[in-house]
C-alpha cells in the first residue's frame, strides 16, 4: 500500500467508526427541555448549511460534528487525553452539546479533531469560526496559528503554510470568564430573572474554504433609490496580478439587469428598480468575478443586494418619523433574545431559527429588535428574503453608570482605554460582518445603561462609519444627544414623555414594553415559584390576551401623538422569564399568530410598507 494513502484511510476509519457509534458516543443531556428540532438532531445533520450565504463559494468543507473535548485548569498545556465527545457547534453548557457542563472562569475548554485536506497549488486554505465565546487559541499540527478575542462575530485563519496533504490535527482552546469587561449579553454565572445560562466555546459553524491565492476577500455594498443603483466595493487579497479587475453582473429573478467591470468602487445603475421592503422583499443576485488582463477568471463569488433607502421626515404635526424608500413606516416588532432551551445561543437547526422569524412575520410584525445577540449569518439572509426590519443590538458587557433613562443629567461609566478599544473592535466587527444585509435598519450600541460609556464619541463614530442606517445610541439607556433616536423603556404598559422638547429633533420610540407573563404548565424551564415577568402573571390565555390588547391600544394612542416604533417584550419565554408570545420550547403560542395579525391591523397602514 502506498504510504500516501495511509492518512486518508485513517480518516475514513475514524469517520466510519464515529458514524457507526454516534448513538453511543453522543446523546443530548437527559431530562432537559427540548424543542422538536433538537429531538431530530444527530451528529450527522448538525448545521450542515453553508454559513455565509451573502458571500458564497462552492469549494468549502463543514467541520461541525463530534469533536474531542477536555476541561482543564486555566492556561494548562494541551491535554494528552480527552474526556469525551462534544457536538460542535453547541456550547458545552447546552443540552445538545451532549456534555452539559458549566465552564468556570478558572477553567479552559479544549477541543480536538482531525481534518483531511487536499492542498491545491496556488490556493490558500482558510479555517473559519463563525463564533466562539470568548478567547480562542488555535493550533494546526502543534503549531499555533492564531488567537481571537471576542465571542460573537466570525474570525478566520490562513492555515496553508502549516497544513499538509492528508490528515491534520486541529486543537482549539477557549477561555471565557463571562464577566469583567467581556461582552456577554444576557449570559450570567448566576442565571435568574432576565439573565440566562452562560455559553462557552464554539457555538456557531466551523468550516474550511479553499480560495485562489489572489481572490476577492470581501465586498461592501451600498444602494441608492434615486437614481437607483448598487455600488460594490471589493477588497482583494493576495499578490496583485497585472491588470486584474472585478466584473460584476446583477440579476433579478434570473434576468441580467446590469453589469460593470473595473477596480475600486463599481456602480451598477438600475432601470425599473425593484425596491426592498417588508411587503416586497426584492433581492438582486450578484455574480462577482476576479479576472486577469486576458479575461481568465481567477476567483468567483455569489452575493445579493436589497435596494432600499432608510430615512426620516417630519409628519404634518412636526414629529420625526422613520421612512423606508421615502414613505413613512411604523416599526413594530418583538424584542427577540434568540435563546433556545436545548441549544442556548445556538438554534437547534436552521429550520428552528426560521420558525421564529416566520411566526413573527405571520403575526403581523414588520420588525425584530435582535436583543444582545448576534445571530448566525443565515438568520440575516432569511430576514432579507422574507422581509423583516432589524434593529441590531451590540452585545453588552462591562460596568455601566447609574441608570438615569431620559433624565437631563446623564452620566457615563469610566472605561480604561484597552477595554474601550476592545469594545470598539467588537462593535466594528459586528457592523462589518452584517453591513450588507438590507434588513438591518438600526444599530443599537447600548441597551439601557449596561456598559454605557463614551456615548457621544461612539455615536459620532458610528454615524460616520455607517451613514446608511439610523443609530439608537442607548435603547432605554441614559440619553445623550447622539444618533437619531430617543428611546424609552416602560413596563408593563408603553409610555414616553412626549412633552419634553429635548427630543424634538429625534425619532421617538418605545424600545421595550409589555412583558406580560403567562406560565404554561408542561412548558416551563423552572417551577412557577421561580418564574419572572415584568407585569402581573395572567391566570389564563384570556387575561393574557386582554393585557396584550390594552398595551397595543396604548401604543396606538402614543403613535398618533408622535411615537414612531414599539418593541414588545418578547418573542419567546427564556429560561425563568415567561414574557413570551411563545413558550420557550416553541410548542405553544399564547396568542395565535393569526389573531395577533388581526390585532396589529389597528396600528394602521404604516406597518405595511
Amino acid at each position: 500500500m502506498p504510504s500516501s494513502q495511509i492518512p486518508v484511510l485513517l480518516l475514513a476509519s475514524f469517520i466510519l467508526t464515529s458514524l457507526a457509534s454516534s448513538e453511543v458516543i453522543w446523546k443530548p443531556v437527559a431530562d432537559q427541555m427540548m424543542t422538536r428540532w433538537g429531538a431530530e438532531l444527530t451528529p450527522e445533520n448538525a448545521w450542515r448549511e453553508y454559513p455565509r450565504p451573502q458571500f458564497e463559494r462552492p469549494d468549502w468543507q463543514n467541520l461541525n460534528g463530534l469533536w474531542d473535548y477536555r476541561i482543564t485548569p486555566k492556561n494548562a498545556t494541551k491535554p494528552s487525553s480527552w474526556e469525551g465527545k462534544i457536538l460542535v457547534p453547541f456550547a458545552i453548557e447546552s443540552t445538545l452539546s451532549g456534555v452539559g457542563k458549566l465552564l468556570t472562569p478558572e477553567q479552559s475548554l479544549w477541543y480536538h479533531r482531525p481534518i483531511s485536506l487536499t492542498l491545491k497549488p496556488n490556493y490558500r486554505t482558510l479555517l473559519h469560526f463563525e463564533a466562539a465565546d470568548y478567547q480562542s487559541t488555535v493550533w494546526i499540527n502543534d503549531q499555533q496559528i492564531g488567537k481571537n478575542t471576542g465571542g460573537n462575530t466570525p474570525f478566520s485563519f490562513d492555515i496553508t503554510d502549516t497544513a499538509k496533504n492528508g490528515l491534520n490535527d486541529l486543537v482549539v482552546r477557549i477561555d471565557d470568564v463571562t464577566g469583567e469587561f467581556q461582552l456577554k449579553g444576557k449570559q450570567s454565572l448566576n442565571p435568574e430573572s432576565i439573565f440566562y445560562t452562560r455559553v462557552s466555546g464554539i457555538w456557531q459553524t466551523v468550516w474550511l474554504e479553499h480560495v485562489p491565492s489572489r481572490h476577492i476577500a470581501d465586498i461592501k455594498l451600498l444602494t441608492a433609490i434615486n437614481p437607483a443603483s448598487i455600488t460594490i466595493t471589493p477588497r482583494l487579497s493576495g499578490a496583485s496580478v497585472e491588470g486584474d479587475q472585478v466584473r460584476v453582473k446583477a440579476f433579478f429573478k434570473g434576468r441580467e439587469v446590469g453589469a460593470i467591470q473595473g477596480s475600486g468602487n463599481l456602480t451598477i445603475k438600475l432601470e425599473n428598480p425593484q425596491l426592498w421592503s417588508p411587503q416586497s422583499p426584492n433581492l438582486y443576485d450578484l455574480k462577482l468575478e476576479l479576472i486577469d488582463q486576458n479575461g481568465a477568471v481567477l476567483d468567483s463569488v455569489n452575493s445579493y443586494a436589497g435596494v432600499r433607502e432608510i430615512g426620516q421626515k417630519r409628519d404634518a404635526g412636526g414629529q420625526l418619523r422613520f421612512t423606508l424608500n421615502g414613505e413613512e413606516i411604523f416599526h413594530w416588532g418583538p424584542l427577540d433574545q434568540g435563546w433556545w432551551p436545548d441549544g442556548l445561543l445556538t438554534p437547534p437547526s436552521d429550520q428552528a431559527m426560521r420558525y421564529d422569524v416566520d411566526f413573527i412575520k405571520q403575526a403581523g410584525f414588520n420588525m425584530i429588535r435582535k436583543h444582545m445577540k448576534i445571530e448566525p449569518r443565515r438568520f440575516y439572509t432569511y430576514c432579507d428574503q422574507v422581509g423583516i426590519l432589524l434593529w441590531q443590538d451590540q452585545v453588552s458587557g462591562g460596568p455601566g453608570p447609574k441608570w438615569a433613562k431620559l433624565d437631563p443629567t446623564p452620566s457615563d461609566a469610566i472605561w480604561p482605554e484597552p477595554h474601550h478599544r476592545q469594545w470598539m473592535e467588537e462593535l466594528k466587527a459586528m457592523v462589518d460582518t452584517l453591513h450588507n444585509s438590507p434588513s438591518i435598519v438600526v444599530w443599537t450600541p447600548f441597551n439601557e445603561a449596561w456598559g454605557q460609556h463614551r456615548t457621544m464619541d461612539i455615536g459620532k463614530w458610528l454615524i460616520n462609519y455607517d451613514a446608511s442606517r439610523k443609530i439608537n445610541i442607548a435603547s432605554g439607556g441614559n440619553f445623550w444627544p447622539a444618533g437619531h433616536i430617543a428611546d424609552y423603556h416602560s413596563y408593563p404598559f408603553p409610555y414616553f414623555p412626549l412633552e419634553d422638547i429635548r427630543f424634538n429633533d429625534f425619532i421617538k420610540v418605545v424600545g421595550e414594553f409589555g412583558g406580560h407573563g403567562l406560565p404554561v404548565k408542561g412548558h416551563l424551564w423552572k417551577t412557577d415559584s421561580e418564574t419572572f415577568s415584568y407585569g402581573d402573571l395572567s391566570k389564563d390565555q384570556k387575561v393574557f390576551s386582554e393585557c396584550y390588547t390594552k398595551s397595543l391600544d396604548m401604543l396606538k394612542a402614543l403613535k398618533e401623538k408622535g411615537i414612531s416604533a414599539g418593541v414588545y417584550t418578547q418573542t419567546t419565554d427564556v429560561e425563568g422569564e415567561i414574557n413570551g408570545l411563545l413558550t420557550y420550547d416553541r410548542k405553544v403560542a399564547k396568542i395565535p399568530a393569526t389573531r395577533l395579525a388581526e390585532l396589529h391591523q389597528s396600528l394602521g397602514p404604516e406597518i405595511r410598507r
